[in-house]
């Protein structure tokens, strides 16, 4: 019997003695739905990017829901010249997660971890492993248990038109 995406994070997390609590939640059409549902703040949620390099390896970026990639940062951090998001099948070939309920925690490739430097001194909410779940962790127990490089790799989030 193969694991759930819940049972692969809480595993993980064991794993790195890093203390979690997994709620569940409504499934929300929204990173602002879902910050509503669970009485937290946009930027209280880290989306998990997988981040697809030139010679097909991947990363996580983690990234504030009130912020968005900071591509020319990111790429001089991880000392690239080109990064992409792959598709959803490709991040779900990557990770053995879903979009949205993608972790760094339980994948099936350690990827490398970048982690948003406004991300420190915060607890936040990621995704779970499944849907209808949330993920929170104080942020600096995390880096550190991932042994995340913490930069500024990201920019305020642009409106949509």
């Amino acid at each position: 019997m193969t694991e759930s995406g819940r049972e692969r994070v809480e595993r993980a997390a064991a794993d790195l003695s890093l203390a979690i609590e997994i709620r569940e939640r409504m499934v929300a059409r929204s990173l602002e739905e879902a910050a509503e549902i669970l009485g937290i703040t946009p930027a209280d949620i880290v989306k998990t990017l997988v981040v697809k390099r030139a010679d097909g390896t991947y990363l996580f970026a983690l990234v504030p829901g009130d912020r968005q990639i900071g591509w020319p940062k990111l790429r001089a951090v991880v000392g690239v010249n080109k990064l992409q998001l792959p598709d959803a099948q490709q991040a779900f070939d990557a990770t053995g997660y879903e979009r949205g309920t993608i972790t760094p925690l339980g994948s099936t490739t350690a990827w490398p971890v970048y982690a948003d430097s406004s991300m420190l001194g915060r607890r936040v909410s990621l995704g779970a492993g499944e849907h209808g779940l949330s993920l929170f962790v104080d942020a600096d127990q995390l880096i550190a248990a991932l042994g995340a490089t913490v930069a500024d790799i990201t920019e305020p989030l642009q409106p949509r038109p």
